[in-house]
């Protein structure tokens, strides 16, 4: 059985390959980003069977499959809440709650080998868990942010801030008033939390606000260049895999 793990995190990666072992299998290629996925995907024959986390250092792992259709088996591997995993219990695809249990492990390998999916099963069911988990029902977003400035706390509204970035490890949000302010957790961390309709991932670096982009200009390799009304820090550029995604978005 030929076999892969795409996971951003290497340390988890590997001890999935292990636990694999442990089965008697092997997990021939691993992968950590939608980007490196899509190009070994390009390049090779499909496997039979992924390991697939959804949360990717680049983006969500659905975006592989826009650029490349889907002919493996996935087992999702996620740490998203309960509201996610309802999807899961409703397709033939299965899923692993992080951390990993070995039993888990097992039981859904068993389950892939002896009910394997048919293709067509595979990409309905690959678009479901995408619309749910990008578009949640009842799903609540953050409203707003408490930044610490000074002696004083200053409240911060997600319709004043124009973008999110990261520098230097840290996550800042620059604001409509031109205003940079530090804040805890990272880029992964906030994508979820933002509404999907109003904030945008367009790369590594930044999640712009709909209303922030003052222009959109043709960039080279076939990416965009976003202008925003007030920061003007650095290029913003649409990275290439997210550029159908984005064009999407802003209709």
């Amino acid at each position: 059985m030929n076999i892969i793990i795409i996971e951003d995190e290497k340390p988890a990666a590997r001890r999935l390959q292990r636990m694999l072992a442990v089965l008697n299998l092997e997990a021939q290629q691993m992968l950590h980003s939608v980007e490196e996925a899509i190009n070994w995907f390009q390049k090779n024959e499909h496997p039979d069977l992924i390991f697939l986390d959804i949360q990717l250092s680049d983006g969500l792992s659905f975006e592989i499959f826009e650029e490349v259709p889907v002919k493996s088996s996935i087992i999702f591997t996620t740490a998203y809440d309960e509201y996610a995993l309802k999807a899961f219990k409703l397709n033939s695809i299965d899923y692993l709650l992080k951390p990993l249990d070995e039993d888990e492990l097992k039981v859904a390998v068993d389950k892939f080998i002896n009910n394997k999916p048919k293709e067509t099963d595979i990409q309905v069911n690959i678009d479901d868990i995408r619309k749910l988990l990008i578009n949640p029902i009842d799903r609540k977003y953050k409203k707003r942010f408490t930044i610490k400035v000074g002696q004083h706390i200053k409240i911060i509204h997600t319709d004043e801030i124009e973008c999110f970035y990261s520098e230097n490890k840290a996550t800042y949000i620059h604001t409509n008033s031109n205003r940079n302010y530090l804040i805890d957790h990272s880029l992964e961390y906030w994508q979820e939390q933002l509404d999907p309709e109003q904030f945008y991932r367009v790369n590594r670096t930044y999640i712009v606000h709909i209303n922030a982009i003052k222009d959109i200009i043709s960039y080279t390799n076939s990416r965009l260049q976003l202008k925003l009304h007030t920061y003007n820090e650095a290029e913003i550029i649409v990275s290439r895999e997210r550029v159908k995604d984005f064009k999407n978005w802003i209709e």
